[in-house]
């Protein structure tokens, strides 16, 4: 906000009316028209890896000063990117980033295995991703030892030597043997260790089952099969069973001990190929049921997860496995069946050198999200790694943020348990830089709405997607500094741990007194008019209301006016409403008719699109006339766009 609407903000006094809260809970989707382009309900997160320091800690040894200020950096990166959870890794090798009783200190954290960092790092990191309201999932890799095959480097109370027959070496790495029962018991205890002593919300394991196939190579379990595979004709069904029986037994133990946390496993994107097991999808890669033996199908309809999130690391159209075919594939297996499906992106190919071509396009991972929205079971997607998704190369994250995060999510409700009690806003007063909101509430988090004007009822459909979602937040008070001059209504919904939400609140008015003025005007509305040259368009979903209008450049005057009635001279705020996209104009002329004659202002429009960006504060003479132009008329390339203007009375 600029310094002249901070004062005006903090002489106003507001004018705060109740409205009686509507008796039904909040709209379904179905029941409304909603914006594909900012759905409600969407897991965003990003996969923070820890084993051989990939993204956090960046390299052992650091103090723990250091080590926490580059964990906070990294939530801090998934807010800005409008995530709403993260997955870290807290058991790379068999190891523990928490004094587990189980396992020793992680190696990662100080270079030596066993080494005490001098903090609890899980605590830590569970009570700053809450403080963000981001969900906190334990990542755990199961079976994996060590990257090396060297019993002797490890720690001398490790458990993989004191008990020697519970490993074997392939490929030049260290594995707990799956198929021995005390393994598994032992595993899940380590997991379930973390489970109970800490606040997670979710348990995550990754894709590391059996070891993946080397050429010339055999697992070696012939003694273990011996013993306890007398049931099973043949190897790799027995195989399949000990993982089968981890994922079935820590779904059950998870929840037991906590019915709100989550479960969920991240495989592999291939199942079978349809040239092997009809059952399969239309590709031609390894298959991790046959290579890893992870029948993941069966973990899906037996309901032994939560959600699946399978890396589908490739790209539209690759022939070997084409994103778009495992996406529909994946969507027909968790169909009807109340596992969640996630998918994994491929943040670490968007740019890097030696991909494919299309990843070198900024559009890839972004139009893998449009591809989602043609099925209604994708609930969100994870994105490896964290430091690419920092990275940004060519922009592809940014690309992706702009076009399909443009407003908060709530996280998918999961379970069968009931809302929690509405909410009751006690407050809500314009300040300095905005607008201040307190309420009422014991719950795990809150939804805050804003619909712009006084509303006398809540229509449900103000809450069926996320385009009056103003914030989540486990706190009781925000202030809304996205709030400018002019009249609002806020509502306020809780949520619990398993994002059931409530019915919303009473409705609070916030507006200045004294007959302030602030109007609206969208591309749609009666007071815009444009020329036969202004185009339409839904594709961005950054717009303000359901589309906006665009033309190509040309040295002639064709603006787009926005036409208002304004009701006495003085000072006004002009504000523009635009979607960002690095194709549209980087110099757009706004043309403000001005008291003492128009004035024009250039606007990059490529970028900081999807909200209220200022103009500046005018002298404004009364009537009704065209108040606010779009011009074509620029010398720099691309689209300028016309989407709407807010006028507001200073």
């Amino acid at each position: 906000m600029t310094a002249l609407l901070r004062t005006v903000l903090a002489a106003l006094t507001a004018a705060v009316v109740s409205i009686v809260a509507p008796t039904s809970s909040l709209a379904s989707s179905t029941a409304c028209a909603t914006d594909p382009a900012t759905p409600k309900r969407q897991l965003r997160a990003m996969w923070i890896s820890s084993v051989s320091n990939i993204d956090w800690p960046s390299r052992t040894g650091l103090s723990v000063s250091a080590q926490q200020a580059e964990f906070r950096a990294w939530l801090d990166l998934a807010v800005q990117k409008r995530m709403n959870a993260v997955v870290v890794q807290v058991r790379p090798t068999a190891d523990a980033f928490w004094p587990s009783p189980y396992e020793p200190w992680s190696q990662w954290l100080t270079g030596t295995q066993g080494g005490n960092p001098g903090y609890d790092p899980l605590a830590f990191m569970v009570n700053e991703a809450h403080a963000r309201n981001l969900e906190f999932h334990a990542w755990f890799n199961p079976y994996r030892i060590a990257n090396h095959a060297d019993p002797a480097r490890l720690v001398s109370t490790h458990p993989a030597r004191q008990h020697p027959d519970w490993r074997f070496a392939y490929d030049g790495k260290l594995y707990y043997n799956p198929g021995i029962p005390e393994v598994r018991e032992f595993i899940e205890d380590a997991i379930m260790d973390a489970v109970t002593r800490y606040d997670v919300d979710g348990v995550h394991l990754d894709d590391y089952f059996y070891p993946y196939p080397v050429s010339g190579q055999t697992i070696p379990d012939a003694a273990a099969y011996a013993r306890y595979g007398g049931a099973f004709g043949d190897v790799a069904d027995w195989r399949r069973d000990n993982v089968n029986q981890l994922v079935r037994e820590l779904d059950q133990r998870i929840h037991t001990a906590k019915p709100h946390v989550s479960f969920g496993v991240s495989p592999f994107g291939i199942w079978r190929n349809a040239g092997t097991d009809p059952l399969g999808s239309r590709t031609s890669g390894l298959q991790s049921y046959d290579a890893i033996y992870a029948d993941t199908r069966q973990w899906v309809k037996q309901g032994w997860v939560d959600y699946i999130a399978p890396q589908i690391y490739w790209h539209i159209g690759f022939p070997t496995a084409a994103y778009e075919v495992l996406t529909a594939w994946w969507s027909d297996v968790v169909r009807d069946s109340g596992v969640q499906l996630v998918i994994g992106q491929a943040a670490y190919r968007a740019g890097a050198s030696g991909q494919d071509a299309a990843w070198q396009d900024p559009a890839e991972l972004s139009d893998h999200l449009s591809d989602n929205r043609r099925h209604p079971e994708v609930a969100g997607d994870i994105y490896f790694s964290a430091k690419d998704v920092r990275a940004d190369r060519i922009g592809a994250m940014t690309r992706l943020v702009n076009t399909h995060y443009t407003r908060p999510a709530l996280l998918p409700a999961r379970g069968t348990g009931g809302a929690p009690a509405a909410p009751a806003i006690t407050s809500a007063t314009p300040v300095s830089n905005g607008v201040q909101l307190a309420w009422t509430g014991s719950d795990t988090s809150y939804a805050v709405y804003r619909v712009d004007g006084s509303q006398s009822t809540a229509d449900p459909c103000f809450f069926a997607d996320a385009r009056n979602l103003v914030r989540t937040t486990r706190q009781t008070t925000f202030t809304d500094t996205s709030a400018a001059t002019g009249t609002y209504t806020y509502y306020v919904a809780a949520l619990n741990r398993q994002h059931r939400e409530s019915p919303p609140s009473a409705g609070r008015v916030v507006g200045s007194s004294g007959g302030s003025f602030s109007v609206v005007i969208d591309n749609a509305d009666p007071g815009f008019t444009a020329g036969a040259n202004w185009g339409t368009s839904a594709f961005s979903g950054q717009s303000h209301g359901t589309d906006y209008r665009f033309a190509e450049p040309v040295s002639a005057s064709d603006p787009a006016w926005y036409r208002a009635a304004i009701p006495s001279a003085g000072s006004y705020r002009v504000e523009v409403w635009y979607p960002g996209d690095s194709g549209y104009n980087s110099a757009t002329p706004y043309i403000v008719a001005a008291a003492g004659g128009n004035q024009t202002v250039t606007v990059d429009q490529r970028s900081g699109g999807g909200q209220w960006r200022v103009l500046g504060t005018y002298q404004l003479a009364a009537g009704t006339y065209n108040v606010v132009g779009v011009s074509r008329w620029t010398a720099t390339a691309g689209y300028v766009i016309a989407d709407a203007v807010r006028i507001s009375k200073v």
